[in-house]
């Protein structure tokens, strides 16, 4: 048998070797937004298998539920979509009747699709917002607020509701930091909608983790954004300086 081992391994040689002469030079990646476009010349026995399921994903993902006066996306430090996305978080802090969350915050990355111009379709929040992540309301101290303030301007900026807003530096260093047109009073507690991934202290928000208290919605953020378009009819966002790199303005 042991003969047999030998033959086959010299017969694998020349392809082992041959594949050790490959190397890895570059790697490059681009992002390819689905749409329509890509239906131009779809293949026939693809569509013919997925064909059966179609209508049942189109009563999920066809329904209009408003307008947007604009076209969002998502960057940072500040978006016309992070925008929208954090103040539909604080609109619906108040779901469980408790008082409104005095900001809002969400993670850019979270974000994974545009909004569009025009109508907004239940598929159109599904692309923006694919996970099942919830939202929450946190309590926190002041002092834990300020420090998450600088965890948001060391990333360079997330979504913040319009009730913040930073000076930061280029290099990351918080400059300044004010809720609701005031400096962060350090014995104050802080009611912050967020969601439940950053609520761990996920996409370094660090100063989340140290929250003293924690109301759980039970909705997801898919949910929160639809229900703003449908209660709105007409949403829309601009950009107001939220966030300001200091020598970038």
């Amino acid at each position: 048998m042991k003969k047999y081992y030998i033959l086959l391994f010299f017969m694998l040689l020349p392809m082992i070797t041959a594949a050790q002469r490959y190397r890895v030079k570059t790697v490059a990646a681009e992002r390819i937004e689905v749409t329509a476009a890509l239906d131009a010349h779809p293949d026939k026995q693809a569509y013919e298998i997925a064909f059966p399921y179609k209508s049942h994903v189109d009563s999920v993902m066809m329904p209009v539920l408003g307008m947007s006066e604009v076209a969002m996306s998502a960057k940072r430090p500040e978006s016309l979509l992070g925008n929208w996305v954090a103040d539909a978080l604080v609109e619906a802090s108040t779901c469980k009747g408790n008082a409104k969350a005095d900001f809002g915050l969400a993670n850019v990355g979270g974000m994974r699709n545009n909004m569009p111009k025009g109508i907004v379709r239940s598929g159109d929040i599904f692309l923006i917002s694919p996970f099942e992540n919830t939202l929450v309301v946190l309590e926190m101290k002041g002092s834990d607020v300020a420090e998450l303030m600088q965890d948001i301007a060391a990333v360079g900026g997330e979504a913040v509701s319009k009730e913040v807003r930073l000076v930061v530096s280029p290099d990351g260093k918080l400059l300044e930091a004010k809720v609701d047109g005031h400096d962060i009073e350090e014995h104050r507690t802080y009611h912050v909608a967020t969601l439940d991934y950053l609520a761990e202290g996920n996409d370094k928000m660090f100063a989340l983790k140290k929250a003293t208290g924690r109301m759980e919605t039970g909705l997801t953020i898919r949910e929160v954004l639809m229900e703003n378009v449908v209660r709105h009819r007409k949403i829309t966002s601009r950009m107001e300086g939220r966030i300001v790199i200091k020598g970038n303005e």
